[in-house]
């Protein structure tokens, strides 16, 4: 009998656009044959079952359910394709918890630990991953600039400390464009991170689960037309991503062991992608990514291809494991 397989996709924040593109990615390459796809949107002001016409139908948020023309449609399995809140954050994967449906991304803790780039740091200190200097802030903080300064140098980036797909984000090069910096980045969250410039080659890696094993897929360079990896960069064809990255077997070895140790301590689930920057021949961790982007122009999906694994087979398995360890 066919699973019923729930896409999730759209979500709450700035980064919506790009989901429902992942979505719609998974949604159009899942095997009919072996899956009732749905597509579910997300949003702040309803969660709906999109069907082939585009008609609309309201989902039960009490039993995560959808009735079409007097049948009830519940689900063997969801499909997280949300990036942002509050599919990134931990939100979505508490609440199937607490209903006892099994979905594909990491578990609530790890998601809300990941989102929060602080936090995330300061957890994989002790295990002596290396990372960027940094100065938190909050909203409404005394903004002392001399102190920001003092702390990472310039040039530094200001960064929203809960946000995705570099939306709030700029690089500062003079203390005069620190404040603005800051302004920007508290648009998108309350919370933000002052980080020391690296200069170094920038690299994505990938690991997921496959097959019952912790897989690394091939390195991804990052090299941005941009002066740094933006939006622009990401999502507009601003960058080369370079797969497998023009990095010395030494160097894709001490990341290949940085991104799988991370995935491992934290004891993630699912897809993710970790970003770092060599500097002094030593990968430094930037963030790590739990529902990266997953549209035919993105890095993890292009990585899966390198180590021979199709989009159909990436996105089946994340499935038939989530099902068969839930």
């Amino acid at each position: 009998m066919k699973k019923n397989i729930a896409i999730i996709m759209g979500g709450y924040s700035s980064e919506y656009k790009i989901s429902l593109k992942s979505g719609n990615v998974v949604y159009n390459t899942l095997d009919k044959t072996k899956y009732n796809a749905f597509r579910i949107h997300i949003f702040k002001e309803k969660w709906v079952f999109v069907n082939e016409l585009d008609e609309e139908f309201l989902v039960d948020k009490n039993d995560f359910s959808v009735l079409v023309d007097g049948t009830k449609i519940t689900f063997d399995c969801v499909f997280n394709a949300i990036h942002g809140s509050p599919g990134e954050d931990g939100f979505m994967q508490a609440y199937f918890e607490l209903l006892d449906i099994p979905q594909t991304s990491c578990d609530m803790y790890q998601a809300a630990l990941t989102y929060n780039k602080r936090d995330l740091l300061a957890t994989l200190k002790p295990y002596g991953i290396k990372t960027a200097e940094s100065y938190p802030l909050n909203f409404g903080d005394q903004i002392d600039e001399d102190a920001i300064i003092a702390k990472v140098g310039l040039p530094c980036f200001v960064k929203a400390n809960k946000a995705g797909s570099s939306f709030g984000i700029s690089k500062v090069y003079k203390k005069e464009d620190l404040q603005a910096a800051i302004d920007n980045s508290f648009k998108e969250d309350n919370e933000i991170i002052i980080e020391q410039f690296l200069d170094g080659v920038e690299v994505s890696v990938g690991v997921i689960s496959y097959k019952g094993e912790t897989l690394v897929l091939p390195i991804t360079e990052i090299v941005s037309e941009n002066d740094f990896f933006d939006y622009q960069a990401k999502y507009e064809g601003k960058s080369q991503e370079i797969t497998p990255a023009r990095i010395s077997d030494e160097y894709a070895n001490k990341v290949n062991i940085e991104a799988k140790r991370i995935y491992e301590i934290l004891k993630m689930k699912g897809f993710s992608r970790s970003e770092f920057i060599f500097k002094n021949d030593e990968p430094y961790l930037l963030e790590v990514n739990t529902v990266p982007g997953l549209t035919n122009e993105s890095i993890l999906p292009q990585q899966a291809a390198k180590a021979g694994i199709s989009m159909e087979d990436l996105f089946e398995n994340a499935i038939e494991e989530t099902i068969n360890n839930g």
